[in-house]
């Protein structure tokens, strides 16, 4: 099978889906791996490396796309991409569709498979959104601390106090991955630190591991009570594949006191907030109801080296398989390669996308 890497476009992208060592695996087992020239640069891996792997090295974004038939990236495909799918043609990547409507329609349209590494599910986990969500949620205390200090507009509350002085008080909405990583930071430097989650079995769970961080069963109520105290607040809500549930509301931010930080992991799946848009890393704040918003729609980008390596520890298998047996024998080998199908044939096939968008729904053919 050809399997072609093309460089991210995204904005500030410095990802790349597949490590040289992953190139060299696939040219042993006989596969022809397509790379893009700097595909791999801005996370530490020059084209020398996938040439010595036994990667070709291609020029031109387009040919990647003409020539391949799996697409591994590591973001959704942009408009400029579109036109460049094509029936046949699998695509895995994360995609994200339940947030974008226009995305959705040009890969039905495209007649491509398109497979999303965040629907892929395995005894109820997510494994290949695991390890961004892990770099997210540490990432988020990273990025809250430093937008509350004084000179970006914030409160100036150092986190971690010091002696004599309180610490700040961090609310983690959501006991998942993103929201586990993010408390034990916030732990790691002396926060006060709430969760907020809904699941009991989870919130003890994380009361047996996180010692000092304090649970709380999440609901609307407890939110408003929590508010005014907050320093940074941190959406880390989840449900997968669809869009991100609205909890946090124009009124509640009105609440919390001017200069406080608002960290919205939730933003690649529309945020969890109703003030919510996406930003950039090089414009990656904007200040609503009085609050600093961080709303980053691809923030482990932000630290790509390590963000590569922890993505592709976990894509890689589902890739080799799917090079070495074609999607139906792939599919019969690991079941969950079925629930990653978002759309297949020109149809819908994800349950939470179909339902995010009012389009029918159309089970994977395999």
């Amino acid at each position: 099978m050809i399997i072609g890497v093309p460089k991210e476009i995204k904005e500030q992208e410095y990802r790349v889906a597949l490590l040289p060592s992953g190139a060299y695996q696939l040219a042993k087992r006989g596969h022809q791996v397509l790379v893009e020239r700097g595909a791999g640069a801005g996370a530490g891996f020059p084209d020398a490396e996938y040439e010595t792997a036994g990667a070709k090295l291609e020029a031109s974004h387009e040919a990647i796309f003409k020539e391949s038939d799996l697409i591994v990236k590591v973001k959704e495909p942009l408009p400029s991409e579109f036109k460049l799918l094509r029936p046949g043609q699998m695509l895995f990547t994360y995609l994200h569709l339940a947030a974008d409507r226009e995305l959705t329609g040009a890969l039905m349209k495209s007649g491509a498979t398109c497979i999303a590494y965040e629907t892929l599910e395995v005894n109820r986990r997510l494994p290949l959104l695991e390890p961004m969500s892990e770099i997210a949620g540490r990432m988020s205390i990273l990025v809250g601390g430093y937008f509350l200090a004084k000179h970006f507009g914030g409160s100036g509350v150092l986190l971690g106090g010091v002696p004599g002085v309180l610490p700040g008080k961090i609310v983690v909405l959501g006991g998942g991955t993103a929201g586990i990583n993010a408390a034990r930071m916030a732990q790691g430097l002396g926060a006060d630190v709430t969760i907020l989650e809904v699941d009991l079995e989870r919130m003890r769970f994380l009361d047996i591991t996180l010692h000092t961080a304090h649970t709380l069963y999440s609901n609307e109520s407890h939110l408003l009570e929590l508010l005014p105290d907050v320093d940074l607040l941190i959406g880390a809500v989840l449900v997968p594949g669809a869009k991100a549930p609205k909890l946090i509301t124009r009124e509640m931010l009105r609440r919390m006191r001017p200069g406080s930080v608002l960290v919205d992991i939730a933003i690649d799946q529309g945020g969890c907030a109703e003030t919510s848009r996406p930003t950039t890393h090089h414009d990656p704040v904007f200040v609503a109801e009085g609050v600093t918003h961080y709303c980053v729609a691809n923030m482990p980008g932000a630290y790509a080296r390590t963000a590569t390596q922890a993505l592709t520890n976990a894509t890689f298998h589902y890739l080799e398989t799917l090079a070495d047996f074609g999607l139906a024998e792939a599919c019969r080998k690991h079941l969950a390669l079925v629930s990653g199908i978002n759309v297949m044939n020109g149809q819908v096939t994800c349950k939470a996308v179909a339902a995010a968008h009012g389009i029918a729904l159309s089970p994977p053919k395999i």
